[in-house]
């Protein structure tokens, strides 16, 4: 048996071997650059975010666009979910080149294996359908933003706080602390209660024979102003508006007031027009609407 010479064993690994070390090599390099490279995107596009957010908060339209749930987190993790796909997307492809390439190099036929991948691919599509479908949901929303860490959201089937969002699932919590997993991809629609600006409607009922006019004033005096004040100047976007009668009904007359609040800030505002009106009501000797007839046996 002849020895092995150093000439021998380099002229040996100077060719397939050397081949299938620089396309390992070079695949590696190329995935941490890209990796690399998605990172230092998602970090200056955050950053870019916030620096945005921050000037436009200094004019008075940014001040009402940041009161009405311009959220920074939520851009944030949404980036970074994106920047998270992106990476699984050159992981898998990087990895699937090297791996052909590797084949290849070794003299191992491709396509019989190709034709054999895709007849596998084929039934694993049929037996995957909800998986794909859950995957290429959660894509989408993320994409288009339809809601965040946070949101109060209305899936159809459960309502609550947003705590989760991952490609396949969305994880609630309703008000009864109850957690629901929603897969993304049998959400059919989705009511975001959260972006933007919310309503605080108030239905204020009072006698039939009190004067409509000066009901309506005592009404705007006692909500004059809520906006301004420091306790609800962060909730109340726009002063509150009196629309009107709203409606007659036996002996009661029903006004409305209408107020542009921040997300989810409605329900106090509401509660907070009720509390003012009522002891202005009172204050001013207003009477409510009469109490219906006690039925007797």
């Amino acid at each position: 048996m002849a020895a092995v010479t150093a000439q021998d064993a380099w002229g040996w690994f100077s060719g397939v071997p050397l081949q299938i070390l620089v396309t390992v090599v070079a695949a590696v390099v190329a995935r941490a650059v890209l990796h690399r490279a998605i990172r230092g995107f998602v970090d200056t596009t955050v950053s870019r975010r916030e620096g945005r957010i921050v000037d436009r908060g200094r004019s008075a339209v940014g001040m009402v666009a940041t009161k009405a749930g311009i959220n920074t987190e939520r851009h944030r993790q949404r980036t970074l979910t994106l920047g998270s796909l992106l990476r699984s997307v050159v992981t898998f492809v990087i990895s699937l080149i090297t791996l052909l390439t590797v084949m290849a190099l070794l003299g191992i036929p491709l396509a019989p294996l190709l034709a054999s991948a895709g007849v596998g691919g084929v039934a694993l599509g049929f037996g995957a359908q909800s998986l794909v479908k859950d995957f290429l949901s959660g894509v989408f929303m993320i994409l288009e933003d339809q809601y965040g860490v946070g949101d109060l959201v209305d899936t159809g089937e459960a309502i609550g706080t947003v705590e989760e969002v991952t490609l396949r699932i969305t994880r609630l919590r309703d008000a009864q602390g109850v957690v629901w997993y929603v897969r993304n991809g049998e959400i059919i629609r989705i009511a975001n209660r959260s972006q933007g600006w919310s309503t605080a409607t108030v239905d204020l009922p009072f006698s039939y024979r009190e004067d409509v006019d000066r009901v309506g004033r005592i009404i705007r005096e006692a909500i004059s102003g809520l906006e301004d004040e420091p306790e609800w100047s962060g909730a109340v976007l726009d002063p509150p508006q009196l629309l009107g009668v709203e409606s007659i009904t036996g002996g009661t007359v029903t006004m409305r007031v209408l107020a542009r609040c921040a997300p989810d800030e409605h329900w106090g505002v509401q509660r907070e027009i009720r509390r003012r009106v009522k002891d202005a009501f009172d204050r001013e000797g207003v009477k409510g609407p009469p109490f219906p007839p006690v039925a007797t046996v």
